[in-house]
């Protein structure tokens, strides 16, 4: 029997802990204090201040399986292999080992842990870039051979071992290397293919049906199970010069891997997928089939309501602006392709559960959270189902008036009605017109550039650049949580944040709306202890000892599953050890509180069931 999704991951971390690596838990799905992103989309993302040259609490080896988000995807599946939300397995040298021990570490734990061919399995490597003074990475094509041969398998370039410049084999946060800005950190990656067979290379959207296949190609029959990062370079005025201090990042498609194991290059028949499409095959009456019509339907709501699910988990609901845009989205494009199945009952919430059931163990959080996920999934649900009654009524008024519906009408109906283009063009086409889709993408497009627009004003700066307003609203978060606990109670929790240069935004577990009096005591309790200039500072702790010493955090369980050592900040005087607030953060924050200023909250509100949210700034 192949092995699971949970088998994988459990056993792909024990591998590199007993090669002497700290587990880490996962990061929220939503970016904490990073207001420059809506979502944490790789398993590198929250690494970045440690790839940067920032010291780990817990040391120089790290390993993790990341949850991911990738709101650019959502179009992207309905394929065999492309989903939204992922896990991604990382290990993590910051400024240890390097390629000669990561190359054999992977190949040993994808082909003695999984059991994996190694007859079928291919790797890329950078070929160099002479203009910018970058070699071929030699190293690596022959440590791929070595590794290869404790197989018995002659790995020969360009039949094993592929070639490609820094567009597909390079890594940096701001891509290839003429785009990196002097001081920015990067370095050449090596890919590893598992190839599914020839005879499954015919994809309908293959470039590649008539041409011989190749590892790198999109048409379905090789699969990137894993990529390992050596960030070697620095670049410089002058060019690239060597890092002092070299990292290996590593990032693993665990759904990849588990579809690698169980040899089936359509990822929804993993078992991670088992429980919530059994469902689906029930309530549709109809079985799940990859080579059917009916597979792309299958596969947006396997995948949308999933990711849904993470995100509501996550304190992030249903609404019409950031995070929870597309949450309604995902929700919204599940119940529309419900729709093309012939579902009749509501079905989300059902899908939702089996969800939580198949994460519930390495996702405890899931599981009390699932009474918030089935209300706002079931809601969403029903407020849609409403929706598409009444997009169709305006439907058929556009359409009375001219015999057609154009672009522009289409855009109408997805931007006013929230009703999907795809929905309105098999409307047309059951009608015998056809929708312009030029005309509606260049709709989409003029909205797209006034949200960006206004995305980037609203995102500008932000606490990844450190500056100094952002640094000081940091600080002022803590003790606005701290204070919320003394007025409200200790039920108090976070559960998420988001700070730019103008503002803090603070989400936390609370039942009731507050009052004025409780605002003004909370604002009051702040700004005296803005008043006595507590100093700042930070300590390293395990988990037990920052727990005694009172210290709050997030995701606590998951510390609780690792032992090991957290970064916890305090405020107050260190000497008499009396401190106002004692809270896990990664940092940064402002030496003393007399810097801050005066702490107003400009807004309370509900977010979700038993989640309120407060605005405020410092005069």
């Amino acid at each position: 029997m192949p092995m699971g999704i949970h088998e994988i991951r459990r056993k792909y971390l024990d591998f590199f802990v007993s090669r002497g690596h700290k587990e880490i838990p996962a990061a929220s799905l939503i970016p904490e204090n990073d207001p420059t992103t809506l979502f944490t989309g790789s398993g590198m993302q929250p690494m970045v201040p440690y790839l940067l040259g920032q010291t780990h609490p817990l040391g120089k080896r790290i390993t993790d399986s990341q949850t991911c988000f990738r709101s650019q995807d959502i179009d992207e599946v309905g394929d065999n292999r492309h989903t939204t939300f992922f896990e991604m397995l990382g290990n993590w040298s910051l400024g240890d080992y390097f390629k000669k021990e990561q190359i054999p570490w992977v190949f040993a734990f994808v082909t003695d842990e999984l059991g994996l061919d190694p007859s079928r399995l291919y790797v890329t490597v950078f070929g160099g870039n002479e203009s910018l003074g970058i070699p071929r990475d030699d190293e690596s094509v022959e440590l791929w051979k070595q590794a290869f041969a404790s197989k018995h398998i002659d790995a020969k370039e360009n039949e094993r071992i592929f070639f490609y410049d820094e567009k597909k084999n390079w890594w940096s946060r701001s891509g290839v290397p003429l785009n990196m800005p002097e001081g920015e950190p990067g370095g050449p990656d090596s890919e590893m293919f598992w190839d599914f067979g020839a005879d499954r290379t015919l994809h309908e959207n293959s470039v590649y049906q008539n041409e011989p296949c190749h590892v790198n190609c999109d048409c379905g029959r090789f699969l990137e199970i894993g990529n390992s990062v050596f960030m070697e370079y620095l670049k410089t005025k002058d060019g690239f010069a060597a890092l002092p201090n070299k990292n290996v990042d590593y990032g693993g498609g665990l759904e990849r891997m588990t579809a690698a194991a169980m040899d089936t290059p359509d990822i929804f028949l993993i078992d991670a997928f088992d429980l919530p499409r059994a469902t689906l095959e029930r309530l549709s009456g109809k079985p799940y089939d990859s080579h059917s019509p009916n597979a792309k339907a299958f596969r947006v709501i396997l995948d949308h309501l999933r990711a849904a699910t993470f995100l509501i988990a996550n304190g992030v609901i249903p609404s019409n602006k950031d995070q929870g845009y597309f949450v309604r989205r995902l929700i919204r494009r599940a119940v529309r392709f419900g729709k093309s199945l012939g579902m009749k009952e509501a079905f989300c919430s059902l899908i939702a559960e089996q969800t939580v059931a198949t994460y519930q163990e390495p996702y405890p959080h899931l599981q009390r959270q699932s009474g918030d996920i089935v209300r706002e999934m079931a809601a969403e649900e029903s407020k849609f189902v409403k929706t598409l009654s009444h997009g169709e009524k305006e439907f058929d008024k556009m359409f009375s008036q001219k015999n057609a519906i154009s672009g522009e009408d289409a855009f109408v109906l997805y931007a006013t009605y929230g009703f999907p283009l795809e929905l309105t063009e098999e409307i047309a086409e059951e009608k015998g017109q056809k929708v312009d889709r030029e005309a509606f993408q260049a709709e989409f497009k003029k909205h797209q550039e006034l949200s960006r627009a206004g995305a980037t004003e609203k995102f500008a700066g932000g606490l990844a650049d450190h500056s100094e307003e952002t640094v000081k609203l940091h600080t002022a978060t803590h003790m606005l949580h701290q204070a919320l606990r003394t007025v409200l109670g200790d039920h108090v929790f976070q559960r998420g944040s988001n700070i730019t240069p103008k503002r803090l935004r603070f989400d936390f577990s609370h039942p009731l709306k507050m009052t004025p009096e409780e605002i003004k005591r909370v604002e009051d309790l702040v700004n005296e202890n803005i008043r006595k200039d507590l100093p700042v500072h930070f300590e390293i702790l395990d988990l037990a000892e920052a727990k005694q010493r009172g210290a709050v955090g997030i995701f606590e369980d998951k510390y609780a599953q690792l032992g090991g050592q957290i970064k916890v900040y305090f405020i107050g005087d260190e000497i008499s050890g009396e401190y106002y607030s004692k809270e896990v953060c990664g940092g940064p924050h402002v030496e003393r509180t007399g810097k801050l200023g005066t702490l107003r909250i400009t807004k309370e509100e509900a977010v979700a069931a038993g989640v309120r949210r407060v605005k405020a700034v410092l005069d």
